[in-house]
């Protein structure tokens, strides 16, 4: 397993094909709930390269937003000078989250488990925690709300856990149904994307499968990177690699 990938002509950190990999599963008119991160940083390489026509939308009320570099929070000024409107907090919550207009939402996590329930809260116990982390901020409600959810994090036995020290955000419960019966909206967790490769939620279990590793990652480093007895697909696919254009795209983020 290694830090890097290459190709004849191309070579890539862990974290660029993590995000090159999170950004292709957005659509190009998708609507899309970003959180700060890797995420809006999958989200805004998506819409600079195959995505043009996605609508980013930020927590902060923030609609549209094309910010010419990386926001470093939800209140960067970047956001509200580019988007197309802002509104009111509770608007983006209440008019266009709760109420079934966000077609993917994209979420960190410091731990996820198998069925993409996510923990940004603590690490340890909650009363004497080992480590306070962030926070739900409005986590909890993308997670609930949106028709789908894509989930990026680095992969190790530390993030990738077989229970929870705490959940912050609900994705498939306990398993089948679990949704269904807690009355949230949308499907939940889709794919899991991480610095190893692609897991994606089997529709009968609801448990996340690894279907892609990527480029140099063998499946054994996934599996041994799992804290649960991780499930693969009968084919488990090489993911492809970044082009050009998406790593010039990236690193020009960095440079703005």
């Amino acid at each position: 397993m290694s830090n890097t990938g290459t190709n004849d002509s191309v070579t890539w950190t862990s974290d660029e094909m993590m995000t090159v990999a999170a950004a292709r599963e957005l659509t190009n008119g998708s609507v899309c709930f970003v959180g700060i991160g890797l995420p809006s940083t999958a989200a805004n390489l998506a819409r600079a390269t195959h995505a043009p026509d996605v609508v980013l939308i930020y927590e902060s009320g923030c609609i549209g937003a094309k910010p010419e570099k990386l926001p470093a929070s939800i209140g960067d000024g970047v956001l509200s000078e580019s988007a197309d409107a802002v509104v009111a907090v509770p608007e983006i919550f209440t008019y266009w989250l709760q109420a079934g207009r966000i077609d993917v939402g994209f979420l960190g996590a410091a731990q996820v488990d198998r069925f993409g329930n996510i923990n940004t809260t603590v690490v340890g116990e909650y009363a004497s925690p080992k480590v306070r982390l962030p926070g739900a901020g409005g986590a909890p409600e993308i997670a609930t709300s949106c028709s789908k959810v894509i989930i990026t994090l680095r992969h190790s036995p530390r993030s990738m856990v077989e229970k929870l020290d705490f959940i912050t955000s609900v994705g498939h419960g306990d398993g089948p149904d679990a949704r269904k019966s807690l009355g949230l909206r949308g499907a939940g967790p889709q794919a899991i994307i991480t610095d190893l490769g692609i897991l994606r939620c089997d529709q009968t279990t609801s448990e996340f499968v690894l279907t892609n590793v990527h480029l140099g990652v063998d499946v054994a480093d996934v599996v041994a990177a799992t804290g649960w007895p991780l499930r693969q697909a009968k084919e488990v696919e090489v993911t492809p690699p970044p082009t050009d254009e998406e790593l010039a795209t990236l690193r020009s983020f960095e440079k703005a």
